[in-house]
């Protein structure tokens, strides 16, 4: 049996008229006609929409006979998945163990006598062998035990976390009133928007390439966008980084796509779904309705492919996740912080639930880090306290706060700029694609950025750029803490007027949206507004 025959048979057992099914699936009459006398075969979109009315398979109604009811379903035999040829990297945790060797000895785990085989076990060909010998070193790193003297201390869980935070009390009085608020939530979107535009154009280009590159171009230190006349063939021949196309914000009407801002337009998304009591749970499942696998990177893409294969919150972060530490967390925190004004703890709660699904340790932190900044940043503009405000919300006994601690004291003590920039690269390297894009270094690059910056908009969102590592994530995590600290009117117009007001997205049913309405929106989400 065939299509024609299926479709002339389901429209018959349902007593329908060729007119009554054609108005149905809003086609003509006559194109039923033509499909039921086999003259032409309905497009898939319309297959689907007969199986789901109908209540059949796709394979039923195209074959005539359901093919899963034909398998042998064998219960009791060994569960085996299946491989194929068209292996992604990302779906195949064995495909980037020496990133899974570094963030576990960094994480102080006893893994040292396997160093070697992670490394063989790495050349391998992504095939089923290579899976299994990964899931095996995957089970000896969940046995292994902490080196003894390892000397941080560093929970996950969100008591844990609380517990080891600094007994330094800071307070703030209460959210500034609804007009004045209005601009500083206006700011901190239109900031986040511009520093991640800013560093968009140059992501992934090291600074060997970027300075060079810049000091041609006239625009060092960095003071302006890209543009595409700084794109001439020669320089795309001499910085090979350009060769790709690159957006540059003279050539845009609207800020492109970026899960920069993909993420704080989800998380007003999952304010409006689920409440302020939203749970982990709930932002997994956001995650899954609004966005397709291709929108999330590395920790994300892992959560997600986790999700898939069900693993809930924390274990979606935690199975076969190299990425655990890696800044993708630090990046989402911004909405959490925006609903939030002047209540850091809560903000950090907020977005450990939002964290957790995904990271670990150090990468929960992050979150939680910007989070309360922008908190406390809607009720003061000293950057001082605005830094010391997110750090009382991580544990004391982490990396992460010795990290952007040694930032704070040496600014405080006179340390220069270029000795505390040059100080990072030394210390991590941005050639390695886990230090590049790990929470750490990224979070000393804007803790720095915001207080060598010293207010001025342009040029903190310019030096967290042109330092390199994850240029757009912290150019817009910057841009989004003084947009809220000054609001819109410290932004120049200079660096807002590419975008029109206009945000792009790839959430589903969201697509292009407004700026200035999305900022409007979040003023809902804040409780007992003047």
């Amino acid at each position: 049996m065939v299509v024609h025959n299926t479709i002339s048979q389901l429209r018959q057992n349902a007593h329908l008229s060729q007119e009554e099914f054609a108005e149905l699936f809003h086609v003509s009459r006559q194109s039923v006609q033509k499909w039921e006398n086999g003259l032409a075969k309905p497009e898939l979109e319309k297959l689907v929409d007969i199986a789901n009315y109908f209540g059949v398979s796709l394979d039923s109604l195209i074959l005539g006979r359901d093919k899963r009811a034909m398998e042998t379903l064998e219960y009791n035999a060994p569960i085996q998945p299946q491989y194929f040829d068209n292996w992604r990297k990302w779906e195949l945790y064995a495909s980037d163990l020496l990133t899974e060797y570094k963030q576990s000895v960094e994480e102080g785990l006893d893994i040292s006598a396997y160093k070697e085989l992670f490394s063989t076990v790495s050349t391998l060909p992504n095939d089923e062998i290579k899976k299994k010998l990964g899931d095996t070193l995957f089970e000896i790193i969940q046995r292994a035990k902490i080196l003894p003297g390892y000397p941080y201390l560093e929970p996950s869980a969100l008591e844990e976390i609380r517990a080891l935070r600094t007994d330094e009390v800071i307070g703030f009085g209460e959210a500034p009133e609804t007009a004045l608020l209005r601009d500083k939530l206006h700011g901190a979107w239109l900031g986040r928007i511009c520093g991640c535009m800013l560093g968009k154009t140059v992501e992934g280009i090291r600074t060997n390439e970027l300075t060079p590159f810049l000091k041609e171009t006239g625009n060092y230190p960095m003071h302006r966008y890209i543009y595409r006349t700084d794109l001439t063939e020669e320089r795309c021949k001499k910085y090979p980084f350009f060769s790709v196309k690159r957006i540059c914000a003279d050539e845009i009407d609207a800020m492109p796509v970026d899960d920069d801002t993909n993420y704080v337009v989800l998380g007003q998304l999952i304010l409006e779904n689920y409440g302020r009591d939203f749970t982990a749970y709930d932002v997994s499942r956001a995650w899954l309705n609004y966005q397709k696998k291709d929108a999330y990177c590395t920790a994300e893409r892992v959560a997600y492919r986790n999700f898939i294969n069900g693993y809930v919150p924390p274990q979606s972060a935690c199975f076969q996740n190299p990425y655990r530490e890696w800044i993708g967390a630090q990046i989402r925190g911004d909405y959490y912080g925006y609903i939030n004004p002047g209540n850091p703890a809560l903000a950090a709660e907020m977005a450990w639930r939002d964290a957790s699904i995904s990271h670990v340790k150090n990468g929960i932190y992050g979150e939680m880090f910007v989070s309360a900044m922008l908190a406390a940043a809607a009720v003061t503009a000293d950057r001082t306290q605005i830094l010391r405000a997110g750090l009382a919300q991580i544990p004391r006994t982490s990396r992460l706060h010795e990290a952007v601690t040694s930032v704070l004291e040496q600014f405080e003590s006179g340390v220069s700029q270029q000795a505390v920039f040059e100080g990072i690269h030394r210390k991590y390297d941005e050639h390695s694609p886990h230090d590049w894009c790990h929470t750490i270094p990224n979070a000393m690059i804007v803790a720095a950025s915001l207080l060598y910056g010293r207010g001025d908009f342009g040029r903190t969102i310019c030096m967290a750029v042109e330092t390199g590592f994850d240029t757009d994530c912290n150019g817009a995590t910057v841009g989004s803490i003084l947009g809220m600290a000054y609001g819109a009117g410290c932004i120049p117009e200079y660096w807002s007027a590419p975008f029109h007001d206009t945000l792009q997205t790839s959430i589903f049913g969201v697509g292009t949206v407004s700026i200035s309405d999305c900022a409007e929106k979040t003023l809902a989400h804040i409780p007992a507004l003047r």
